[in-house]
């Protein structure tokens, strides 16, 4: 299941749909494979198709993992792999995104309600300031609080604190762009890849 899970998350999904509409995401912006990249080097259906299936690679294997097991600590496991494998793709060199939309899948699956109100989170910060980075952090940070708020099982903390760190780590560079007031808002040139 580990194993699987891992596979499933390495998947390159905003690789493999630039490929289909004719780019590729790591040669434009931020070089990144996620949704935000895809939508400044191809437009909003790509975007949407990479938020899907980054979305999928983490709820599906939690999903199959929760419907053959009910351990706690297996089903962090298994969640925990699909993540790794978004963000240290064995088919990118172990390189990858950033797994906020492949954690968010995982999330849908193991802690729903926690999960709704850092999303509710994420929309309000975006809405606010109109950067995508600085919402997704916001939420990473919120979600181990929430999850434990919500009487969640000890691996599903312990996994919320993991894949939150790992966020914020994989954010480093936009961390360093929103200390110094560079980071491009939603509808700027900049953001827009114009």
């Amino acid at each position: 299941m580990l194993i699987a899970a891992y596979l499933c998350g390495s998947i390159p999904s905003g690789v493999l749909i630039g490929r289909w509409f004719g780019f590729d995401p790591r040669a434009v912006g931020s070089h990144n494979i996620g949704m935000t990249n895809v939508a400044r080097a191809g437009g909003k259906l790509p975007a949407a198709l990479t938020f899907v299936a980054d979305v999928g690679k983490g709820l599906l294997p939690t999903l199959v993992g929760r419907l053959l097991m009910t351990n706690p600590s297996y089903l962090a496991g298994v969640g925990f792999a699909a993540f790794v494998g978004s963000i240290a793709s064995v088919f990118l060199g172990f390189r990858g995104g950033r797994g906020v939309a492949t954690s968010l899948g995982i999330w849908a699956v193991l802690a729903p309600l926690p999960l709704a109100m850092a999303a509710a989170l994420f929309a309000v910060t975006l809405a606010a300031y109109r950067i995508v980075s600085l919402a997704s952090l916001a939420a990473a940070i919120a979600l181990p609080p929430l999850v434990a708020a919500t009487g969640s099982p000890r691996p599903y903390i312990l996994l919320a604190i993991l894949i939150s760190a790992l966020v914020l780590v994989r954010h480093h560079e936009n961390i360093r762009r929103l200390v110094y007031g560079e980071e491009p808002r939603l509808g700027s040139r900049r953001a827009e890849g114009a």
